[in-house]
């Protein structure tokens, strides 16, 4: 379990995170998500004992950062943004260079390797150098250095950039897997892979938490009006202009001119359902409805809204 109370990190004038609250569960998968600047990095780095926080507090597994970061980076596993590997090394002598920093007995190094080799898919390059590896496995060797020691919790700084479509639903699904035995908290600026990978997601912004939920509920608690876009053949613009004064509590936000006919974006409350009345005041006029589609936002839309 990792919990934060009152988190400050100060770059001498600079304040970077400005007294964040959070906590993390045992079992979660978590994004962390904020535009460049924000404190994102920062934060992640102070969790895994890189960086020393300028006030607050912070237990992991009921252990102290401070009083206790010895034995809290026994327990965690951290792959920075840069995922920085030993490029003329093998991969084998890579991580059994790594389980000797981690203090893994050499007794014991077999039973890790198989363990992290399997799960990281590692099989087809454990002999090759890592620079003759390409950026899907070294993102894979970076994640097996992590995990060599076999951590309650893991940390994860960007761990798609710069992969491949095919390479980040790999990664993915590794991540997910892991997340059924360790807490995981991630970051990424591709907004719908940690849609599709995290339980959770907390966002940050200037040093400060905006928002913390599930996608369905940070998009449910920022949503505004709804969107409904429409098309619509047979009607003059003029007339489709009437709309709004025929039906209330609607909007129209714009009207353009289509392959068929026209195209408008209606905006409502969403108490006011207008979608009935439309269509009854579109069948009235002797129009025809081609469309009728609502807009719902997306965790981009929200990322956008609250880190403008």
């Amino acid at each position: 379990m990792i919990e934060i109370k009152n988190l400050y990190k100060n770059y001498g004038r600079v304040r970077a995170v400005q007294g964040i609250n959070f906590s993390i569960n045992d079992g979660e998968i978590v994004g962390f998500l904020g535009s460049n600047g924000a404190g994102k990095s920062t934060t992640l780095k102070i969790l895994s004992g890189y960086l020393s926080p300028s006030n607050g507090e912070i237990s992991i597994n009921n252990l102290d950062i401070i009083k206790d970061s010895n034995e809290i980076k026994k327990i965690i596993g951290y792959l920075p943004e840069s995922n920085p590997l030993y490029d003329d090394m093998m991969v084998y002598d890579l991580l059994e260079f790594t389980s000797k920093i981690r203090n893994i007995p050499s007794n014991k190094f077999k039973g890790a390797l198989d363990r992290v080799v399997n799960q990281c898919g590692l099989n087809g390059v454990l002999h090759k150098n890592v620079k003759a590896c390409s950026k899907g496995y070294k993102q894979r060797v970076g994640l097996a250095c992590a995990m060599i020691h076999n951590p309650k919790i893991l940390i994860l700084d960007e761990p798609v950039t710069g992969l491949d479509p095919n390479q980040i639903v790999e990664i993915r699904e590794l991540i997910k897997n892991l997340g059924k035995e360790k807490l995981v908290l991630m970051s990424s600026h591709i907004l719908q892979e940690i849609e599709a990978t995290v339980d959770r997601i907390i966002i940050i912004d200037n040093g400060k938490i905006v928002a913390d939920g599930s996608t369905k509920k940070l998009i449910k608690s920022n949503q505004g009006n709804i969107q409904l876009q429409l098309e619509i053949l047979g009607a003059k613009k003029e007339e489709i202009k009437n709309i709004e004064k025929e039906i209330e509590n609607i909007k129209i936000k714009r009207i353009v001119k289509s392959k068929n006919g026209y195209t408008l974006n209606i905006e409502y409350a969403g108490e006011n359902d207008p979608r009935k009345e439309l269509f009854e005041f579109i069948v009235k006029s002797k129009w025809a409805l081609l469309e009728m589609t609502p807009k719902s936002e997306t965790l981009e839309d929200i990322f956008r809204k609250l880190t403008k």
